[in-house]
């Protein structure tokens, strides 16, 4: 099991046994996840690799007070024939399931693709139906930018379903980032405020501020990494997940810490509209007034 300690202030440091703040005020007590892989021929180490990172992640939600029942979903994409576009990989007999039941349906994605649409996947992810009082958020995971391109589909009005739909989105991409002194050897991801999660060499990660994006294969960072950014999630280095020992820990360390944190500080999407609403109001008696 992955364990980690969030540190008030900067920094945010792995450590024997787990320690969260309190949640936060009109947090969501559940939450549905959805993945979105692709099912190249090169991907089968991280199609393992979400069985693991889930049930790391369905513990970690736990500890925080997100006690669910949590749901978890499986979109896979650049399959060949039926499997090209983005489509459904049951869990549990349905769109959703346990992280059990994650695990065991990750066991049925392709691995002879070669074509991929990323955002096709994330189109059809979005028809899934989440509930409105859950936490919602995404994990994309391609080792490639988007070809075979869906054209009915734009950035702008797939940030867009994104946004309306309240979902988070985290990519787990070809793409490589640094930050002060750390090269891209060690800078596992970055979120959406520039700050870089680091390894720390025995397993564990720092963090580090002013991260900056330094390069990605073809148009991964226009196509994924922008898009992450956007919603609020953080993009990550796919490369050191597969560089295996004690880099790859880190990387999971840091990203299941990292999703915790996103989901467990996420206000209800009715919060929010509520939020969206009161601000609207006192808008309009100031016009008034």
């Amino acid at each position: 099991m992955i364990h980690f300690r969030r540190i008030t202030g900067t920094a945010l440091v792995f450590a024997a046994g787990i320690f969260f703040g309190p949640r936060a005020e009109a947090a969501p007590i559940y939450a549905d996840v959805i993945a979105v892989v692709d099912e190249s021929g090169s991907m089968s180490g991280e199609h393992a690799w979400l069985g693991t990172m889930v049930s790391s992640l369905e513990s970690g939600l736990q500890t925080a007070g997100v006690t669910g029942p949590n749901r978890y979903g499986l979109v896979g994409f650049g399959g060949g024939a039926a499997h090209l576009p983005g489509h459904t990989h049951p869990v549990g007999g349905g769109e959703f399931g346990t992280a059990a039941e994650f695990a065991t349906a990750t066991g049925t994605l392709l691995i002879n693709g070669s074509l991929e649409d990323g955002w096709d996947g994330i189109d059809h992810g979005l028809s899934y139906a989440m509930r409105g009082d859950a936490a919602r958020n995404m994990i994309l995971v391609t080792d490639e930018d988007r070809d075979n391109a869906n054209g009915a589909l734009t950035y702008a009005n797939v940030l867009a379903a994104l946004n309306q739909a309240n979902v988070q989105l985290n990519a787990v991409v070809n793409a490589s980032f640094s930050c002060g002194a750390f090269g891209t050897n060690q800078v596992l991801g970055v979120d959406s405020i520039g700050r870089a999660y680091v390894a720390d060499g025995a397993g564990g990660f720092t963090t580090c501020q002013g991260a900056a994006f330094v390069t990605d294969f073809g148009t991964t960072k226009e196509n994924y990494v922008d898009m992450a950014w956007a919603t609020g999630g953080a993009a990550w280095n796919l490369n050191l997940l597969r560089a295996g020992g004690l880099t790859a820990t880190s990387f999971s360390n840091a990203f299941v810490a990292v999703k915790v944190e996103e989901i467990s500080q996420s206000p209800e999407p009715a919060t929010v509209l509520l939020m969206g609403l009161g601000l609207a109001a006192a808008v309009r008696r100031r016009m008034r007034g």
